[in-house]
């Protein structure tokens, strides 16, 4: 069992939490993930670690709630205990050789990008970051970023703060006047990453994707999150939770891997309702 030692709303849809795994907290670095379950009946469900705290022995973890077992979850409290969470999985993100680098998050992927801008700001690199949402009710981790960044943007879809666009915007701007990067690492919705590669390319700069958003099971044995990748004239499968999640992100048909998960949405949102239900019942 894990303690849940802090819980934070951080808007009306994504929820932060810091939980008491000392084994995991010691060996998690930016990039990897845990697998947790809220109870013994519970799914099992891969998070992407947004933070440790070694000393305290804390992991932090930041979801949005969209399915049944991030419903659960976004249930409990202060001081209980999610039954399992095991890690660190996956690999790490790479930061050698990298001495400028540009990260571009978008929404929920932010709390992913995070912990690696922060990484390359530990390791003195030149850190400039690119995060975007739909609106301001929905911006998170702003002084986080700001913190570790030596630029920051903030973009918003409808213009309510910041800047208004989408992260591509300031990301082409910044290249077509000469800005160059050791590499671009882009974390966030599927579509988002796949505009990012494509601005990215023509410029020649290494462009590094986290396939977090369709990794399901987060051992390699569902093959939920297997991906196609082209490498040398050849369609060759990978799984995200395995083999990544960091992929090069020229190589990765974006298309399939969104066709895919559009499968499975009915039923999500049919075992969201349902747990929604049940959970107000209880209250």
């Amino acid at each position: 069992m894990y303690k849940i030692i802090r819980k934070k709303e951080l808007n009306p849809t994504v929820t932060e939490m810091h939980i008491l795994a000392p084994l995991v907290a010691r060996k998690a670095k930016p990039g990897q993930f845990i697998i947790l379950r809220v109870d013994p009946d519970g799914e099992r469900i891969p998070l992407t670690v947004a933070g440790t705290n070694p000393e305290q022995g804390t992991v932090r973890i930041i979801f949005q709630i969209v399915g049944a077992t991030t419903a659960k979850l976004n249930f409990k409290k202060e001081g209980e205990f999610i039954q399992d969470f095991a890690g660190p999985l996956g690999e790490p993100t790479k930061t050698g050789g990298i001495k400028k680098v540009c990260i571009v998050g978008g929404g929920v992927g932010c709390a992913i990008a995070l912990p690696v801008a922060e990484e390359f700001h530990r390791l003195g690199a030149d850190v400039t970051s690119i995060i975007g949402f739909r609106s301001r009710d929905l911006l998170i981790l702003e002084d986080e970023f700001r913190a570790c960044s030596d630029r920051l943007i903030v973009m918003t879809d409808d213009g309510s703060y910041a800047r208004k666009g989408n992260v591509t915007v300031p990301l082409k701007e910044m290249l077509e006047q000469g800005e160059t990067f050791d590499e671009v690492i882009t974390i966030g919705p599927l579509i988002m990453m796949k505009f990012v590669v494509a601005a990215v390319k023509p410029f020649g700069i290494p462009c590094t994707v986290s396939m977090n958003p369709i990794m399901i099971d987060g051992t390699g044995m569902c093959g939920g999150c297997r991906l196609t990748l082209n490498q040398d004239g050849k369609r060759v499968t990978k799984f995200a939770c395995v083999d990544g999640p960091d992929f090069n992100g020229y190589e990765v048909d974006f298309d399939e891997a969104m066709s895919r998960g559009r499968m499975y949405t009915y039923f999500e949102r049919r075992a969201y309702d349902e747990t929604c239900n049940l959970l107000s019942s209880k209250k």
